[in-house]
């Protein structure tokens, strides 16, 4: 039974919800039809330039955005710059930041020969979807959006209208290119399900007999969410996250740094991420606990923390270093 339990857990922690694990198994269904014939498919996704990427961005997308590319999927990556100002009032380093996203794609794997890569601003007739796309959702349907109520919460800012109707610009974005898959981390799932939506009653009220967009599939990472520094999602706004552009004895000093339990037996508390990864389970019959080798704790910890630095570095492409 527990055994089952934490097989629904994400890696932070979280429930997956009935509804997660229904998208995962289309998710399934549909990368199975891709490897038999990628050439059939089109994938676009993309990030808002608002800073560096972290293992969270790579384990969550861009590993299976390489893997599409890889595949010979017709590959679209969209740096969404006009998106930068929903819960931001400056578009400071907006540049910079642009380039460094280019880095970071290019470094994880990313080829701009197989890639299109492009911003919001350089491409003004996608943006004019956006008025007829509002035009078939509802307000409430907005305001359900579990996505769009944590972007407010984190950022501190009042509900504008641009932040209400992002994920309808997003769909924008999707639908502009005809993609039918975007891979995605769990969190961005609410924003394919409107695009879906979307896309069906476009056609329904405007293409019946020769339907325009295609209602694309979310293809899930397999690790939809990442833990943080401090057992959270990992998450710029929390400021708990190892950058791609970190290099190895930056992404070092940070997880050994990160709260660990020096137990042996290694399991997962959902109640206590950050300082309950590993529990150690005792018979009555084992007698007392004995007291506790405070050297040998601080020696298993360096142990496992030196061991995941360097799975880390193993497994992840290192980015080109920062720009000024």
């Amino acid at each position: 039974m527990a055994e089952a339990h934490e097989a629904r857990l994400t890696a932070a922690g979280n429930e997956m919800s009935a509804s997660f694990l229904a998208a995962k198994k289309r998710s399934d269904e549909t990368l199975a039809k891709l490897e038999e014939n990628p050439g059939k498919f089109t994938m676009l996704t993309g990030d808002r330039p608002t800073g560096r990427l972290h293992l969270g961005h790579f384990f969550g997308s861009i590993k299976e955005r390489v893997a599409m590319q890889n595949r010979g999927v017709n590959t679209n990556i969209i740096i969404a710059d006009y998106q930068v100002i929903t819960d931001r009032d400056t578009t400071e380093h907006i540049d910079d930041n642009v380039l460094n996203l280019v880095i970071d794609y290019m470094a994880a794997g990313i080829d701009p020969e197989r890639t299109m890569i492009f911003t919001h601003s350089a491409i003004p007739a996608e943006n004019q979807l956006m008025l007829p796309f509002l035009s078939l959702v509802t307000e409430a349907e907005l305001h359900r959006n579990p996505t769009v109520k944590s972007e407010m919460e984190s950022s501190g800012h009042a509900l504008t209208g641009l932040l209400l109707t992002y994920p309808v610009h997003q769909a924008c974005d999707i639908l502009f290119c005809k993609a039918n898959v975007v891979p995605i981390g769990k969190d961005n799932l609410p924003h394919v399900e409107i695009t879906r939506t979307i896309a069906r009653r476009f056609n329904e009220r405007y293409a019946k007999k020769n339907p325009i967009f295609p209602e694309p599939a979310a293809i899930l990472s397999d690790a939809p969410e990442i833990p943080g520094l401090d057992g959270r999602k990992m998450s710029k706004s929390y400021g708990n996250s190892i950058m791609l552009g970190a290099t190895a004895e930056e992404t070092a000093k940070l997880i050994k740094k990160s709260p660990t339990d020096s137990d042996r037996n290694i399991t997962f508390d959902p109640e206590n991420p950050a300082g309950g990864r590993a529990a150690h389970h005792r018979r009555p019959s084992d007698g007392p606990r004995p007291r506790r080798n405070r050297r040998g704790d601080r020696q298993r910890r360096r142990r496992c923390a030196q061991g995941i630095c360097d799975r880390v570095c193993e497994r992840v492409p290192r980015a080109a270093p920062r720009t000024p």
